[in-house]
């Protein structure tokens, strides 16, 4: 495997996964036990230029508030660089993230771009960051149908399930874009033990959601994925359609 294209994989595992550090690493990233994918390196990256309004650095990493051509004002990250508002500053975006928590800079953003300073290194996801929903206690219904599961059955019975397509309703509680070519959620729906890890299922699809929805999910079940660079699911909802 390629270093960058290594390097993108650990990044998206970062910022879907559970294990984090208190301080970002090039090599290895983001979705832990139950969490994610590696965004894969496009092959013609779209570049965005921007002039610096505001520079921030912060745990290795500079936040940039950019307008470009037509006016529109977007926050992007890359590593830690020298940007002096004014000035022009070209980036290859890497991964898009909404409703980003930096517990760093004890703030939230919108929307924010991950990318590597045209010429520059890639930026690494810090993982102390990856945008998570409130933790409030979530309680929802139970899907109808025969295929039906709560996110603690689809864990108990996983590989009984292996293949199968199933139904989950549950609540949005992480949402990532455009990683590998999908989108990727977190779902939640009382079920399960936080200490245990079964609370939460890990889906992928090409549906559009946000932080907090409440959502039915039909995919089917994946066991043992393996993502590299040490990250693998036990179980996966993969090739999802989701509605509300």
């Amino acid at each position: 495997m390629k270093p960058f294209a290594a390097f993108l994989i650990a990044a998206a595992l970062v910022a879907c996964g559970t294990k984090t550090d208190s301080q970002p690493k090039a090599a290895a990233a983001q979705p832990p036990r139950q969490q994610a994918q590696a965004p894969a390196a496009q092959a013609n990256p779209v570049k965005l230029t921007g002039q610096v309004l505001e520079s921030i650095d912060a745990a290795g990493y500079t936040y940039l508030k950019l307008r470009n051509a037509t006016g529109d004002v977007f926050w992007a990250a890359v590593q830690q660089t020298a940007a002096k508002p004014g000035t022009d500053i070209t980036i290859l975006p890497q991964l898009t993230m909404e409703n980003f928590e930096s517990k760093t800079l004890n703030r939230r953003f919108e929307r924010v771009i991950f990318g590597v300073v045209d010429g520059g290194q890639p930026a690494r996801v810090d993982p102390s960051m990856a945008s998570a929903a409130a933790t409030d206690e979530v309680k929802v219904a139970r899907a109808e149908g025969a295929d039906a599961k709560t996110v603690a059955e689809v864990w108990a019975a996983r590989v009984v399930l292996r293949e199968k397509p199933i139904s989950v309703r549950g609540k949005v509680v992480k949402f990532l874009p455009g990683i590998m070519g999908k989108n990727w959620l977190h779902l939640r729906d009382g079920s399960g033990d936080r200490a245990k890890g079964d609370d939460d299922l890990t889906v992928t699809t090409n549906d559009t959601v946000a932080v907090g929805d409440v959502v039915l999910v039909r995919g089917t079940v994946r066991i043992d994925k393996d993502f590299g660079a040490g990250y693998s699911y036990a179980v996966i909802v993969e090739e999802a359609k989701v509605s509300k």
